[in-house]
């Protein structure tokens, strides 16, 4: 078996010796003695070297050279924590001062709390590492040494992990986890029941607990890591507890999330909402889109635009609520996440990024596309404001548009589940195709969702809020608000976007379906009929002619709104792009 280090173990030592030289003297030049009065350095500050005419440069040894840097990194701290740093460089090297252990030990046994205040997470690990090396006693050199691996270990994975599009406040979700087994033979962490974690931070405390002197940084060390929420403890821990939520939701059927406290006391004066969307459109769509929902009341809207583009952005931003964020190279790369191939999840991810944010200037956030419309029977935040302080969603159910032969749609059909009626009316409203499309539509049934803000552990799906990753169930539909869904204006439209909604989008087959459904009739059509067929699909199920009008309203199916869209871009734009 070949070695990860070419050369094996020989090769890892001579590289690690290269770098441990001991420090040479200028004249004059050392550390301090063994007895030197430590209490007077904790109260003088280091200045800058380079303020200092004999700190500064020409270096005339490499002791000079290490002592400039670590006085220019503590400018500011005491002298104390200099004279540590300066005692951790010279105890790394192959050899040191004979007095250099002793000073170390202390340091750390007569101004242990000076120097924890001092010290970053950083210099507190270097110092444990050194007892590592140079304890005195036994309890010192195991707990030194046990740390100084732990550490070292954290950051090798999470380094590496940075690599996965995690950030370390991020655990990974439930169901992504791979079949494989690990190295060296170890058996999986048990999520639910497994102690190593609490068996490794006990152990180190208890050790450290032996020695008096070492007893502060290391108890300081582990405090730090069990309070820090980046760590993979924390993140195996919120993993359990998602893990233990979702076993109850599952035996309950019930995943509430916490609704803030704020909710109880919103108005509709005071409750303010916004929407979020990752569009890839034309300027004068997403002028319109933007357009309708600032003069419906949105207090903002937060664009993302999936291919960027500056005209667009410059238009769009006149309007002080509109929010644009391009997403090129530089979004992503500052996201610390990799673009995503599917569209679905660049929304998801940034509708959930947009949720995190907003929660101390929105109430609510709505997720919904370019070619998604609100309408509302009254003022959305009336209507919102009207929502059980004790519920975090609000569904707005579709309505799909009905194709004119010109013009803006004003006519939209509702889902029988919608109105009410039994399944059984949509083979009379479209006598060929009802009973292969659920609610007679070609686009989504589910409709899209506002959510309140402020939630922890949330995330915003295309349909829906996840709450510890399982579907949100504190939920209702507001009576009067609907999404008009422009999904197939036209033929023309309609038969331009059908092969990426084939291939990527709404009429991918979905593989748990067993009879003949919206994406399987789509492809027999076109595979059977080609144009024509689809044609007659479109014109029985999307077009708006008088006789389908009739059958939707006998049965309470049609939803009627007038949109004025060029109207909405000259009042919030001043003119039309």
């Amino acid at each position: 078996m070949s070695s990860t280090y070419p050369g094996g173990m020989p090769a890892l030592l001579t590289q690690y010796e290269t770098r441990r030289d001991a420090f040479d003297y200028a004249p004059g030049e050392g550390l301090p003695p063994g007895d030197i009065a430590l209490a007077p350095l904790a109260d003088r500050l280091v200045i800058d070297p380079g303020q200092d005419p004999a700190e500064a440069p020409p270096f005339r040894s490499s002791y000079h050279r290490k002592r400039f840097a670590l006085r220019q990194e503590l400018t500011g701290l005491s002298e104390l924590a200099c004279l540590n740093g300066i005692l951790i460089a010279h105890l790394r090297k192959r050899d040191w001062p004979d007095h250099a252990p002793a000073l170390f030990r202390r340091l750390w046994a007569e101004h242990a709390a000076h120097l924890i205040d001092q010290l970053d997470a950083r210099w507190l690990v270097s110092a444990v590492t050194t007892f590592g090396d140079h304890g005195e006693t036994p309890a010192q050199r195991s707990t030194g040494l046990a740390l100084s691996t732990l550490f070292g270990a954290m950051k090798l994975y999470e380094s590496e992990r940075l690599y996965s599009g995690h950030t370390p406040d991020q655990p990974f979700t439930l169901d992504g986890k791979a079949r494989a087994k690990l190295p060296m033979e170890m058996d999986s962490y048990a999520l639910t029941s497994g102690g190593l974690d609490v068996n490794l931070i006990a152990r180190l405390w208890q050790e450290a607990d032996q020695d008096a002197v070492i007893r502060p940084l290391a108890h300081r060390l582990l405090t730090l890591l069990i309070e820090d929420d980046r760590t993979v403890m924390r993140r195996l821990m919120t993993m359990r507890q998602r893990k233990a939520r979702r076993e109850t939701a599952h035996k309950t059927g019930s995943n509430s999330a916490p609704s803030p406290a704020r909710a109880a006391s919103l108005t509709a004066d005071t409750l303010r909402w916004g929407l979020v969307s990752t569009i890839k459109a034309t300027l004068p769509e997403i002028a319109r889109f933007a357009a309708h929902h600032i003069t419906l009341g949105a207090h903002a809207l937060h664009i993302h635009l999936d291919e960027p583009d500056a005209k667009a952005a410059a238009f769009l931003s006149r309007h002080p609520a509109i929010h644009v964020i391009q997403c090129d190279d530089a979004y992503w790369q500052a996201t610390g996440r990799a673009r995503m191939a599917e569209h679905q999840r660049r929304q998801a991810y940034n509708a959930t990024r947009v949720l995190r944010q907003v929660g101390d200037s929105l109430d609510w956030l709505g997720h919904i596309d370019v070619d998604e419309f609100l309408i509302c029977d009254t003022p959305i935040a009336d209507k919102l404001a009207t929502v059980n302080p004790d519920t975090v969603i609000a569904r707005i159910p579709p309505a799909e548009a009905l194709a004119p032969k010109d013009g803006t749609a004003r006519h939209f059909k509702l889902t029988h589940k919608q109105a009410g009626v039994p399944k059984a009316v949509l083979q009379d409203v479209y006598p060929t195709f009802g009973m292969h499309l659920y609610g007679g539509f070609l686009s989504h049934t589910s409709g899209k969702i506002f959510a309140r803000t402020g939630i922890p552990d949330t995330r915003l799906g295309i349909h829906t809020m996840k709450y510890n990753g399982e579907d949100t169930t504190n939920r209702t539909k507001p009576p009067g608000l609907y999404l008009a869904h422009f999904h197939a204006p036209s033929w023309d439209h309609f038969r331009r976007h059908l092969k990426f909604r084939q291939e990527k989008g709404s009429y991918r087959p979905r593989s748990e379906r067993t009879e003949l459904g919206q994406a399987e009739l789509l492809k027999f059509v076109a595979e059977e009929e080609g144009d024509m067929g689809l044609f007659t699909v479109f014109e029985e199920v999307c077009a708006d002619t008088p006789e389908l009008r009739d059958r939707l309203a006998e049965r309470g199916m049609l939803l009627t709104h007038a949109f004025d869209f060029d109207a909405a871009v000259m009042r919030v734009f001043g003119e039309l792009p």
